[in-house]
């Protein structure tokens, strides 16, 4: 696996690609998408900002894929892919959170919530596809964008940056998730006037 993860340092943005749609879709990748970006990002400047962009279209279509897989699959793909009990849990979290949960561990690498449940159940309990790629987007673009900036900006420091403010990031990602759990909650109580969280489900 180390010496893969090497060559797709060796391949540039197209390795960032790669990676995250691997990732997107699921499937157990060596090192991650971000600190792929981190990497290139410090060592070819030059081209921060397309290594970014191609992990950004990477996750999206590799996550598109999961996500159709699970719609064309249906719940019995649900049952198949996500029925133990830490992924019963959070499934439920899905059934009564929505696409917040695809939204707060596509934007927060510092979460650690599994990406592919929420995904598998947005495509298999009839999510909207382009609500779904929007959501996705909306944690995705910044996301990558912030790891090409400080990989362009720190260089070599960037990691230790990053592990230096990890508290901060997790700080700040239990305040986004707390807001936007509560949005819900105050959407719930709306329903009935018409009005509807823009993350929810359905």
């Amino acid at each position: 696996m180390s010496s893969f993860l090497e060559l797709l340092k060796t391949w540039g943005p197209l390795g960032a690609l790669l990676i995250a749609f691997v990732d997107g879709i699921g499937l157990p990748n060596p090192g991650g998408p971000d600190y792929l970006v981190l990497f290139l990002a410090w060592t070819h400047p030059q081209s921060a900002w397309l290594s970014a962009a191609l992990a950004t279209a990477g996750a999206l279509g590799g996550s598109l894929g999961l996500f159709w897989l699970a719609r064309k699959g249906g719940e019995k793909y649900l049952e198949k892919k996500a029925s133990g009990p830490r992924a019963m849990k959070f499934r439920g979290w899905f059934q009564r959170y929505g696409l917040v949960t695809v939204f707060i561990p596509a934007l927060v690498p510092v979460i650690p919530l599994p990406m592919k449940v929420f995904v598998i159940s947005a495509g298999a309990l009839g999510v909207r596809p382009l609500t779904f790629l929007a959501v996705m987007a909306a944690g995705k673009i910044p996301r990558f964008l912030f790891f090409a900036w400080l990989g362009k900006s720190l260089g070599e420091h960037s990691a230790q940056w990053l592990k230096d403010h990890r508290w901060h990031f997790l700080l700040a990602a239990l305040l986004l998730a707390a807001a936007l759990f509560l949005l819900v909650r105050l959407s719930d109580r709306k329903k009935g006037t018409g009005t509807q969280f823009p993350f929810s489900a359905r």
